[in-house]
């Protein structure tokens, strides 16, 4: 009997056993099928949870960079219209702030002043003559009337009248010149500005029309901002800009004029900035920031654009649940929404997530959340459930 018993309760286990063994492979099996059909309804995607927005339209003041180069507003070059002088003194230099009408350069004008006594000394003779000879002419006249003096000297006399008056105005305008060409031996400065380049020295004979100085009228500067074609049409004259470069600072300035031309090899336009001060001195590269007011933008929030291959982006959700990268432009953009181009409004944009997301992945969009209120009346109301369940125990 215990033969039995024994051999009885190896075969109940033995049973057992093999029931256990076809319950796992059971298991395993139903694991399988259900992997298979997951991976045959997703198409092997991702089921990452992630947070969505809808990008909006918004009017957001927009601001267009630019780049370029320091320039005079407009440079004058000072000249000598006398030549064949020496230069006596020289009274300003680079840097220097002058006046119109200041003086620039003295030339030695002894010969000048000697010509000038000359002449003045001539227009004495010729206003002596012509006294003279018009005297002459009045004696001939009252001759002739009386019958003393023929026609023929009468004609004499008024020619030699008009002869005097000729000289005198000869000997006048030879009078004026030297004058003008005395004054021209002091180069004066032309208009208000600040000296850049001065090609003089004291000794030097200098020829006519050759450069001395070069002077930023008024010293005022602007910068001549190399602006991408697809933004020429948004800057216009008047708007305000900030202007700053590395070594100098900031400064602002305000758009004076958009050139109507546009580079065509690089496809750039010129917009021309007046600059109110600063540091600046031309020939310097300098950046700006040209405010062109509000313009219409789609936003998304910061977080949601991405860089995939040097390219900014955001993974947008179609009607079926899966990402795909559009790439986008950034116009604007601070701590917590982007502007862009290149997107819809309207679109769903991913944000929570984005970044683990691959092209053609699955998601599941996480629900809203719920506002603050119906938070704490939902947690009013459970703390109102334990309150009577305890009451209800504590009868029990």
């Amino acid at each position: 009997m215990a033969n039995i018993k024994r051999n009885m309760r190896a075969g109940a286990a033995v049973v057992l056993v093999s029931l256990a063994l076809a319950a796992c492979g059971a298991s395993e099996d139903a694991k399988k099928a259900e992997t298979k059909a997951g991976a045959k309804a997703g198409g092997g995607a991702s089921s990452q949870t992630v947070s969505v927005v809808v990008a909006s339209l918004q009017n957001l003041p927009r601001t267009v960079t630019a780049s370029g180069t320091v320039s005079a507003w407009e440079e004058v070059p000072v000249g000598a219209e006398t030549g064949g002088l020496t230069a006596t003194g020289v009274y300003v230099d680079e840097g220097n702030y002058v006046r119109q009408g200041q003086p620039l350069v003295q030339m030695n004008d002894a010969l000048l002043r000697a010509q000038l006594r000359q002449q003045q000394a001539a227009v004495e003779t010729a206003n002596a003559n012509a006294s003279r000879d018009q005297a002459a002419l009045g004696r001939a006249q009252e001759l002739k009337e009386r019958g003393f003096l023929s026609q023929a000297s009468l004609d004499t006399a008024l020619a030699n009248q008009r002869a005097s008056s000729a000289n005198v105005a000869a000997a006048q305008a030879s009078l004026s010149e030297t004058r003008t060409r005395l004054s021209q031996a002091t180069i004066k400065a032309p208009v208000s500005g600040l000296v850049i380049s001065r090609n003089v020295t004291r000794g030097q004979i200098i020829s006519a029309g050759t450069e001395l100085f070069r002077i930023v009228r008024d010293g005022r500067l602007e910068l001549d901002a190399q602006v991408p074609e697809t933004d020429l049409a948004l800057v216009r004259s008047g708007q305000s800009a900030v202007i700053s470069s590395d070594q100098i600072g900031e400064t602002t300035g305000r758009v004076r004029i958009v050139t109507p031309e546009v580079n065509a090899e690089n496809r750039l336009g010129v917009a021309r900035i007046a600059l109110t001060g600063g540091g600046f001195r031309p020939g310097m590269f300098a950046r700006a920031r040209i405010q062109v007011g509000d313009q219409p933008a789609v936003t998304v929030p910061t977080a949601a654009v991405l860089y995939r291959e040097n390219r900014a982006g955001v993974f947008m959700l179609g009607t079926d649940n899966r990402a795909h990268f559009q790439p986008v432009t950034v116009l604007s953009r601070t701590t917590d929404s982007t502007a862009v181009s290149g997107l819809a409004a309207g679109s769903r944009v991913v944000v929570a997530g984005a970044g683990f997301l691959g092209e053609g992945d699955r998601v599941t969009v996480a629900p809203a959340a719920r506002p603050v209120a119906n938070r704490a009346s939902a947690a009013r109301t459970a703390a109102v459930s334990a309150a009577a369940a305890r009451t209800a125990d504590a009868k029990k």
